[in-house]
């Protein structure tokens, strides 16, 4: 019987969470967003949400297109 390679991707976020001194919660967020080199992040996990794409890799560990379920 032979075997396949299939790859299901899982859409996810990672959390990371920072503390920010700042004037207003306006200015922390611009801040944490324009990525302010003196801001140090931490992991909080990862969080799964339910689009999925499943599908067959050939031996180059591309997709193969002709069949595959879920989101692409």
């Amino acid at each position: 019987m032979p075997k396949f390679t299939i790859l299901s991707r899982v859409d996810a976020y990672v959390d990371y969470t920072t503390e920010v001194e700042a004037d207003s919660l306006e200015e922390a967020v611009d801040l944490a967003y324009d990525g302010d080199p003196s801001i140090k992040w931490k992991e909080q996990g990862v969080v799964e949400f339910d689009a999925r794409h499943v599908v067959a890799l050939d031996a180059n560990g591309d997709e193969i297109e002709e069949y595959s379920r879920g989101k692409g």
